[in-house]
């Protein structure tokens, strides 16, 4: 559902979306400068604006941060597409994870591929590691480094200097990596 909310006297429009699974609220900018906000069902308009205008300032350079990169490249997200490279995703996964866990030497659990629209991949406490199918659709470096990422929580389940200095070990310039695909990459739309 679509919203508008005032912020340092600029009407900015949100998409609202409410989740049974949300645990608290979540403010998203996407690469394309759109703005959501995901809440639990329960949670009343009032204590949602609160929260928007306690963001405001990250919400906003965030909106300015994407509004100076060119348009970015978009990849469809529709089932049949998920279904034509699942498999090609899955190959190329487990081949990286196989070439990577030669320098960690990680237990995982499983992995599992799916057509996530907010996510490229996620690890579980239990091992489990989840990657979207679009990781066949990109560059090796790109992919690699989403793997190498997922991988190293295996390691350290957090985003502390202990994991970074992990996925260094792999892949040395993740840096310039990971700011790569936050300018050219926007797995959510279409």
């Amino acid at each position: 559902m679509k919203k508008q909310i005032e912020l340092h006297k600029r009407k900015i429009e949100y998409t609202l979306k409410v989740s049974k699974r949300a645990r608290g609220l979540r403010l998203a900018i996407r690469g394309n400068g759109d703005f959501a906000v995901t809440v639990p069902r329960d949670m009343n308009q009032s204590a949602i604006e609160k929260f928007i205008i306690d963001k405001s300032e990250w919400v906003l350079n965030k909106i300015d941060y994407f509004a100076n990169f060119p348009r970015r490249i978009s990849i469809k997200n529709n089932k049949k597409h998920y279904i034509e490279h699942k498999k090609a995703t899955r190959e190329l996964v487990e081949k990286r994870i196989c070439h990577f866990n030669k320098i960690f030497n990680f237990k995982f659990n499983k992995i599992t591929i799916r057509n996530q629209k907010t996510r490229w991949g996620s690890c579980s406490s239990k091992g489990n590691l989840n990657f979207n199918y679009k990781l066949a659709l990109i560059s090796e470096d790109l992919s690699d480094y989403i793997v190498v990422h997922e991988l190293c929580h295996l390691g350290e389940f957090n985003h502390s200097e202990k994991f970074w200095n992990l996925v260094a070990k792999a892949i040395p310039n993740y840096r310039k990596i990971s700011h790569d695909m936050k300018r050219n990459f926007d797995i959510l739309s279409a």
